[in-house]
């Protein structure tokens, strides 16, 4: 279904019974849980809505307010091309990177290979069962990178789930060959502390950097103690992938007491949660810098030397952003795009009592020069539909779309969907396109929808936690400069100089 009417102006009441004390309270102090259980081999959870709750969504969706059960809907400026559910690998979807006429899309169970070379029809060229979440993706020339930030019995993609609390379990980077994009091999893997949540690369002519994000540490667990309050640099020789190894553990947070100089939460910031490391990175290569989103701070820091990251400023927002999750600069690296996943990705913060300042992004411009650079807040940005209190939704991956003189993004929002918005006036960004899906249950709270969301070479490309690969084509006048754009290879989370 198509709908050709003004997205902006579809605003749902559902939800406003969230507003209450209470369940605000637990959603701004829960801890920055992940979507999926841990170690992720299993389904994601389902949580019972009140009687009450699950009546409202189904009297939406018989008005109309919101799509039926797993119905299609998207903005008239953009068409769903193809969808290409899940097939080998039952677990989590999650992030997308891409190369040439391929894209690979992690899960927890492995990753996929996708041939891409006909938008219309994505091909499965290859899939690799390798557990262990979130299997964060990225590629560089021959080489593909996993994450795995689940305790697991060995290095191998044969390990079976272990405690951390065991000095013998494993976490850390996994290396494939690509030569062959049918056969995959495993060829390193390097164990890092905390395990590796996400990952960012910085890559060169003879080597790969990896910037190691990870978090949350326990005085139980013999290989991730606190203070954790850095990254775990590692260097990957092109040559020889298999010496590659940790090079340094840069401190981003130096300060007194056992937890480092980062955001001490609650209780002195309720609702905030504590920075016991980095969630995520974005590095931007052309200009020497990377912005950090760091549980309860956000960074922005140089890479001139990538072994030894130095931080330029550090910010906090302790009134609307409880758990600073992914950062996005625009082109001309005089802005930073920051997501707050309020909830873990596993909540539903996307209706009129949550508002919309929490759970959104939050635009920061970058003033200055040099190492005397500051972050400086804008304005937020939410989409501006509600969804239903079955439906996970909250800021989540986005891109860039490259046009010249323009801060165009796109970005997943899980069973939000996906939404391509405007931020050249950072103080009043908004939405120009949007695609979703209706909920998965009208009963149950489940764990769906878009995980990552990116433009690359003329498409937009959705890995659907629980529904697949999707392929979007936008097709608008101030979007459609992004057409002449073609890269060789996109990982989001290094940034590419679109128009060098």
């Amino acid at each position: 279904m198509t709908l050709l009417n003004d997205p902006r102006t579809r605003h749902r009441r559902l939800g406003v019974a969230a507003a209450a004390a209470g369940l605000l309270a637990a959603l701004l102090t829960a801890g920055p849980a992940a979507a999926t259980p841990d170690p992720g081999d299993g389904p994601a959870a389902r949580e019972k809505v009140s009687r009450s709750d699950a009546a409202e969504v189904k009297a939406a969706m018989a008005s109309g307010e919101i799509p039926g059960q797993d119905e299609i809907v998207h903005s008239g400026n953009v068409q769903h091309l193809a969808n290409i559910p899940k097939d080998a690998l039952p677990g989590i979807n999650s992030d997308l990177a891409f190369q040439g006429r391929y894209a690979f899309a992690g899960n927890y169970d492995g990753f996929r290979i996708l041939d891409i070379g006909n938008p219309k029809a994505p091909k499965t060229v290859s899939q690799v069962l390798c557990p262990g979440s979130q299997n964060d993706i990225s590629v560089s020339g021959n080489l593909l990178f996993l994450s795995t930030d689940s305790s697991r019995s060995d290095s191998s993609c044969n390990s079976t789930t272990q405690p951390a609390t065991e000095k013998s379990s494993w976490e850390g980077m996994k290396v494939f060959d690509i030569t062959d994009k049918a056969n995959p091999k495993y060829v390193a893997a390097v164990e890092t502390a905390c395990g590796s949540h996400t990952h960012s690369l910085v890559p060169e002519r003879k080597n790969v950097y990896i910037y190691v994000s990870s978090y949350s540490p326990s005085a139980t667990f013999p290989d991730c103690r606190p203070p954790h309050d850095g990254i775990s640099v590692i260097k990957v020789p092109r040559n020889a992938p298999e010496k590659a190894a940790v090079v340094n553990f840069p401190v981003l947070f130096p300060g007194e007491g056992p937890d480092g100089g980062g955001n001490p939460g609650s209780p002195t910031n309720p609702g905030v949660s504590k920075t016991t490391g980095c969630h995520d990175i974005t590095v931007l290569p052309s200009e020497d810098l990377a912005a950090g989103a760091c549980m309860g701070d956000g960074i922005l820091f140089s890479i001139k030397d990538p072994e030894h990251p130095k931080v330029i400023d550090q910010v906090q927002d302790n009134v609307n952003f409880a758990f600073w999750h992914s950062a996005t600069f625009n082109q001309k690296a005089d802005k930073v795009v920051f997501t707050d996943e309020l909830g873990g990705g596993g909540a539903a913060t996307c209706n009129a009592g949550i508002g919309p300042d929490r759970g959104a992004d939050g635009i920061y411009d970058i003033v200055g020069k040099g190492d005397r650079r500051k972050l400086v807040f804008r304005s937020y940005y939410k989409i501006p539909r509600h969804q239903a209190d079955t439906e996970n939704c909250v800021a989540h991956n986005g891109s860039l779309i490259p046009v010249k003189g323009k801060d165009l993004m796109v970005q997943a929002w899980y069973q939000g969907g996906v939404s391509v918005w405007d931020f050249t006036d950072s103080v009043h960004p908004k939405e120009i396109a949007y695609f979703e899906r209706g909920p998965l249950s009208t009963d149950t709270l489940q764990v769906g929808g878009s995980w990552s969301a990116y433009y690359y070479n003329g498409y937009i490309y959705s890995n659907d936690i629980a529904k697949g690969f999707d392929v979007l084509k936008l097709s608008d006048r101030r979007t459609d400069p992004a057409e002449r754009v073609r890269l060789r290879e996109l990982n989001v989370q290094t940034q590419p100089d679109y128009f060098d």
